[in-house]
């Protein structure tokens, strides 16, 4: 049941005996005053339903313990630690100065209900109401996107530590699967979590090795007694059934059916870097920067400093792409937009979307590719959609092929590109050049042709995307590029409490306070 706040300290109280020592303007100064209203108990009511049982430690306690583990980057100890001991975190909770804290057990508890409860970021939430009760992004129109990597929180696995650890949770996990390990598994002594005992320098043991493990743990799926399976259990043997077959390929000289396998000598697209954590991904941020985890995602209004939107998702597929995401980040704004986003945000599909909710478009467009170094793109191509045809810089004009599945057209200029004399600045191909025109060309090249000639739009893109990287770095600062949790889900309960407490700090720089039941800014004096 849940916990009501008694009164009772154990102690003086810390902010009315101390409350000089206490930073003025400080996000501890402000919940102590103000934590109550902040976080009402009402507001925690739906995940405490049982009216029996221990009463659990007053929610707002939690809340605000958790908005300043948030705001710091620390682990749950780390967290209990400064509630013991710092005066700042004890007046900031609402804690006496002999109080102990609690159990660090107790945050995962909270994290578990509001995970399963009807609106797990109802922290972020309750600020964004505070936000919206100040009226501060009243007038107010500018959305700046932005997206960073996040690393995950567990070691990227190699193939064998893969396939060893989930058989090892396999056997584990799924009722009789120890038996059929004993009598089918033997590439390897699954009681033990280590790696197994081989020449790891010599290329041919390691490829028996592999052969062994992959051969082990199709007999372990194979023999499986059939039974309906659990969450757990189901998780464990598809998470077997996908590393089993990710990184392996049938060997040189075998057909596939004979059980042989080897090493692939390529990786898949969505492969699972550990089966600690099966959401990580590997992610390219950029062709030099390469990461093992989740995307983080921001809507920043560059203005006041405030994160409007943000999510984190898994780091690979159209799904988790910035332009896919980035109408959720906008979802429920009012009124019309000016949307400011890099080249990731460019896509023709996204700016036809925006332009038709009404939103204008400060967003860079994607670079050209050029088939020749220095040479053509296709915006030096004549493209006329309607009536189908396309035409080069040197006059020739080539039909538009028939509309594609994805809605793009091609235009082959074959035989006209032989003896043409802009031929070397325009491509290699012994065919010739091929122009490929995507459905949304007409779009894209307006973007492009505005983005290079428009000086209102490169003043704009200036002055107002740049803030939304600095935004990105307060959410990564204090240790927070690591994410501290497993899977996508509990990860991003996290990203919105962290964005949540730096709204809250960045209000209180702007002058939040309370009248009456009134949140408002109190103008700041020099």
């Amino acid at each position: 049941m849940q916990g009501e706040w008694a009164g009772e300290m154990v102690g003086p109280d810390v902010w009315e005996t101390c409350r000089e020592l206490i930073p003025a303007g400080s996000v501890f100064a402000f919940l102590a005053e103000h934590r109550e209203a902040l976080f009402p108990p009402g507001m925690f009511a739906d995940m405490y339903p049982s009216s029996n049982g221990r009463p659990s430690l007053p929610p707002q306690v939690l809340a605000a313990t958790v908005v300043l583990q948030s705001l710091q980057g620390l682990s749950d100890f780390e967290t209990v630690q400064e509630l013991r001991c710092d005066l700042r975190w004890k007046a900031a909770c609402g804690l006496g100065l002999h109080d102990t804290a609690f159990d660090p057990s107790l945050l995962t508890y909270f994290r578990r209900r509001l995970r399963h409860s009807a609106d797990p970021m109802r922290v972020f939430t309750k600020v964004k109401e505070v936000v919206a009760a100040t009226g501060v992004l009243k007038g107010r129109q500018r959305r700046a996107l932005d997206s960073t990597v996040l690393d995950d929180a567990v070691a990227t696995q190699d193939t064998v530590t893969q396939i060893i650890s989930a058989i090892r949770r396999v056997i584990r996990e799924v009722p009789g699967a120890q038996e059929v390990a004993a009598g089918h598994c033997r590439a390897h002594d699954y009681t033990d979590p280590g790696k197994p005992r081989i020449a790891w320098d010599d290329e041919t043991a390691r490829a028996a090795l592999v052969d062994a493990l992959v051969t082990d743990a199709l007999n372990l799926l194979g023999h499986l007694p059939e039974q309906n399976l659990g969450e757990k259990a189901a998780n464990a043997v598809g998470l077997l059934a996908l590393v089993a077959g990710q990184d392996v390929e049938p060997a040189e000289d075998s057909d596939g059916r004979d059980g042989r396998w080897r090493i692939a000598k390529r990786t898949v697209a969505d492969r699972t870097v550990s089966t600690v954590d099966p959401d990580a991904r590997h992610i390219h941020k950029n062709r030099t920067r390469h990461q093992d985890g989740f995307k983080g995602h921001a809507s920043f209004e560059p203005e006041t400093g405030l994160f409007t939107a943000v999510a984190l998702t898994s780091g690979y597929g159209p799904d988790n792409h910035e332009a896919a995401i980035a109408c959720d980040l906008l979802e429920g704004e009012d009124g019309e937009l000016t949307v400011l986003g890099d080249s990731a945000y460019g896509t023709g599909d996204l700016r036809a979307q925006l332009q038709a909710d009404g939103h204008t478009l400060v967003i860079k467009p994607p670079p050209l590719r050029q088939a020749v170094p220095g040479g053509f793109t296709i915006d030096d191509f004549r493209i006329d959609p309607a009536a189908g045809t396309a035409t080069c810089p040197a006059g020739h004009t080539a039909n538009l092929g028939q509309i594609k599945a994805d809605g793009a057209r091609t235009a082959q200029f074959k035989s006209v590109c032989t003896d043409c004399p802009l031929r070397e600045r325009c491509t290699t191909s012994r065919t010739g050049r091929t122009l490929n025109v995507h459905p949304r060309y007409e779009l894209l090249a307006a973007a492009r042709s505005q983005a290079a000639t428009d000086v209102a739009w490169q003043a704009e893109y200036r002055r107002w995307r740049p803030p939304v990287e600095r935004a990105i770095a307060w959410l990564v600062a204090k240790g927070n590029r690591r994410v501290p949790y497993r899977g996508v889900i509990a990860n991003n309960i996290w990203l919105h409490h962290r964005a949540a407490a730096l709204n809250l700090r960045r209000l209180i720089t702007l002058g939040l306070t309370r009248t009456n039941t009134t949140w408002h800014l109190a103008p700041t004096t020099a």
